[in-house]
């Protein structure tokens, strides 16, 4: 009782000594108080609200350098750096308007700046605007950034692509974690909900000095959802219901703070039927479902901060192979996949009085089944005892379970004038191992390290930053025989490591004023994954046979960006280019033969070269304030050295985007409403094995805003997708080669209620 009491003691010690304020006041141009402006320390995880007179407090502060943002709707955001030396420190900020979005802070690259002071141009889009899309799935809702697209099999198996680049080319980071979840195969999706997810980050171009391997064609870096502010418990519940797949999507959230504890908790359930084509028939086994739980702990001593998540999705795919029985069945029909992924997160920030280290822990565990029947599973009698059926599987024909430990240390060393720079080691420690009778890939190891140097400065309008990082990856697998149906497979034992260096350079200006002007250029690197080094066996929901290459080289890449972006009050015009120039780039290429009656497919490597741009504008024409006219076009072309067309390149595509903003007094405030036509050209320009996809339009509608009846506050949103029922089927559809036809008309209902 001694040891627990003494330990108290010493914890309220602490607790006592970290009582460093900051305060100040919130106001307009014309010295208005800005009532319930955003004021937030990204690196704490911690905020607070001004009150009535424009006034805020944030208490429980470290001493040293600390990064403070400060938002408003409709007006531009700030980032300013405060040294907490006293007790308590006065800041007081004048912001000024915008009618634009507000400026946010990226949290995907090294120095948290905020998008405006940023060399690189990133993506940022929060689940609520991903979500008015009337998407079915996460990733689904990120493919409608300009630049992002995804690989799908029906709805429920989507992988993203960042310019043409796709597969383990994209990272993918969760509450700060490199996320692995067997993303070299191509049978699943993200294995994420959008339950517990703040907004997404997205990286166009080589990120592999920043996040090491496998980031060669992007970051998609999903942010958790904010704590409560201090002293503040919230409660909220949501749900949605799809008319298209009788899905729904319900969701509870719960979080409580004080000024030196945080918690969150928060669970979500997903499920959608078989997708109806315009038919009127639906994709058999195109059904899934979904279970998500997330909690947040957070705490703060003196020159200390604590974020410590959980995360398990648990998720029953179906696997569509065409149009077969139709039914309104819920639990997937063989051939399906269970997939259960934890992720479990620490990040800390210990305070020195001029510096700072950052340490991100990180645990991934992703158990993968695959369930097949041995006769026909379509037959008719089978329907009555479906479900049943399902829950009495024992074996899974295929099971493999990969876990991967992650670490991530940064010291932010002293600010030299304007010279911000960071030391930073990351690495990985990796394990695959099979436990079902099939194998795709064997039983392997794989170890990560990386150590980088970064350096970010500015004068007057110019930022600029660089860097350079070394690699090493180790894999190293087991030998394999495995015999099936008469025949001998073998799996050879490999020992192979890959060291690259990489670098980058990037610098934003303001040209004429009004032009945000960004250059880039950055190598980048991936080495060979396993699927591409070791496979050997059937790959379902892809209907072939891979054999992989243990011969394979580094992928490496050089890629130029160029971005421009103008902004005045009433327009916002933005124009990107790239060129990625990438040396022996991995792909498939069928091999004539067939085993096991499935056609062969081994990997291969050529030099090879992807192009394209993405531009657009956003209209806000005065008088209209309430009226904003959007529309981009998206381009990439991906070529090998020899003149053919590397395969599972997007079609270029417009999106015009018509919307209105509105208040109805005292019944609907943050109100809109919007038309959107997505139109998509043809891709003739097509991979050895694939064949040409015809162009087409879709048309979309959205309404929704928060409502107000009598006491109850609430937000209502509804979209219409698809609204004229066209026929069409995506180029980066794997059920293309079956002729079948991509979702018909769905609509959306969504409700979301404070409790």
């Amino acid at each position: 009782m001694k040891i627990y009491l003494s330990i108290l003691m010493v914890w309220c010690g602490l607790v006592l000594h970290a009582q460093h304020t900051l305060s100040g006041k919130i106001i307009d141009t014309n010295n208005q108080p800005l009532i319930e402006a955003d004021v937030y320390a990204p690196e704490l995880h911690k905020g607070t609200i001004t009150d009535m007179d424009g006034n805020y407090i944030l208490k429980n502060l470290p001493k040293g350098s600390l990064t403070i943002v400060i938002g408003y709707v409709g007006f531009n955001s700030k980032s300013v750096t405060v040294e907490i030396t006293e007790e308590s420190t006065v800041l007081d900020v004048t912001l000024e308007e915008s009618v634009f979005n507000m400026d946010e802070v990226i949290l995907s690259t090294p120095f948290n700046k905020l998008q405006s002071e940023n060399v690189m141009k990133v993506e940022h889009k929060t689940v609520q605007q991903l979500q008015r899309s009337g998407a079915v799935s996460l990733i689904e809702g990120i493919s409608n950034v300009a630049g992002v697209s995804q690989i799908s099999t029906g709805m429920g198996i989507g992988k993203p692509v960042i310019r043409g680049l796709s597969g383990n080319r994209v990272l993918v980071y969760s509450q700060g974690v490199r996320l692995e979840n067997q993303q070299f195969g191509d049978e699943h999706g993200l294995g994420l909900n959008d339950n517990g997810v703040e907004s997404v980050e997205i990286i166009k171009g080589p990120a592999s000095l920043l996040y090491g391997s496998d980031a060669l064609g992007g970051v998609l870096y999903f942010n958790p959802e904010k704590y409560a502010n201090a002293n503040i418990t919230t409660a909220t519940i949501s749900q949605k219901y799809f008319t298209n797949t009788m899905g729904s999507n319900t969701s509870f959230n719960f979080k409580s703070s004080s000024e030196t504890i945080k918690f969150i908790a928060s669970m979500g359930y997903n499920s959608h039927h078989d997708y109806k084509i315009p038919d009127g028939t639906h994709v058999t086994n195109s059904r899934f479902n979904e279970f998500d739980v997330k909690s947040a702990l957070g705490f703060e001593l003196k020159n200390f901060s604590s974020d410590n998540r959980f995360n398990l999705t648990s998720s029953n795919i179906g696997i569509a192979e065409g149009i077969g029985v139709q039914n309104s069945h819920i639990i997937p029909q063989n051939p399906y996949q269970r997939i259960d992924n934890y992720i479990i997160s620490s990040h800390n920030h210990i305070y020195f009085n001029d510096s700072n280290l950052d340490i991100h822990l990180g645990y991934t565990a992703n158990n993968r089944r695959e369930f097949e029947d041995e006769h026909e599973h379509e037959e008719e009698h089978e329907e009555e005892e479906h479900e049943e059926e399902h829950e009495e599987h024992l074996e899974p024909s295929l099971q493999m379970k990969l876990k991967t430990f992650t670490y991530d240390v940064q010291y932010h060393l002293p600010t030299i004038g304007q010279f911000e720079s960071i030391l930073g080691v990351q690495g990985l420690t990796q394990s695959n191992t099979n436990l079902g009778e099939e194998l795709l890939i064997p039983d392997a190891n794989m170890n990560d390290l990386g150590v980088f140097a970064m350096v970010n400065t500015k004068w007057d309008t110019h930022f600029l930053q660089g860097g350079i990082r070394f690699d090493t990856r180790n894999i190293n697998t087991e030998k394999h025989i495995v015999e099936h149906e008469g025949d001998e497979h073998i799996f050879d034992a490999i020992d192979n490591s890959y060291n690259s260096f990489t670098a980058s350079l990037g610098y934003k200006t303001t040209l004429f004023d009004k032009v945000e002007t960004r250059l880039n250029l950055a190598t980048g690197f991936r080495a060979p994954n396993l699927a591409e080094l070791t496979s050997n066996g059937v790959h379902h929901g892809t209907n072939r046979y891979e054999i992989g290459n243990s011969d394979l080289n580094n992928e490496q890449n050089y890629q130029i960006d160029l971005a421009f972006e103008y902004k005045n009050e009433h327009i916002e015009f933005f124009a990107n280019g790239f060129l990625n120039v990438i040396k022996n780039y991995i792909f498939l290429t069928p091999t004539g033969t067939t085993i096991d009656d499935i056609d062969a497919y081994t990997y291969i490597q050529d030099d090879s070269k992807l192009y394209g741009s993405e531009f657009g504008f956003h209209l806000h024409p005065h008088p209209l304030d309430w009226l904003h006219l959007e529309s981009s076009f998206e381009m990439v072309i991906g070529k090998q050295d020899n003149g053919d067309y590397l395969p599972l390149i997007p079609a270029n595509q417009f999106n015009n985007t018509l919307r209105g903003e509105f208040d109805i007094k005292n019944w609907i405030s943050n109100g809109y409403a919007s038309i959107k036509l997505e139109s998509v050209l043809n891709q003739n320009n097509v991979g050895l094995f694939e064949t040409k996809s015809d162009g087409y339009q879709l048309l979309h509608l959205g309404l929704g805003g928060d409502v107000k009846i009598n006491n109850t506050k609430f937000n209502l949103s509804f979209t219409l997708n698809n609204a004229l029922d066209t026929e069409y089927i995506s180029h980066l559809s794997r059920l293309k080669s079956e002729g079948i036809y991509n979702i018909g008309r769905t609509a959306m209902l969504g409700l979301k209620f404070n409790i």
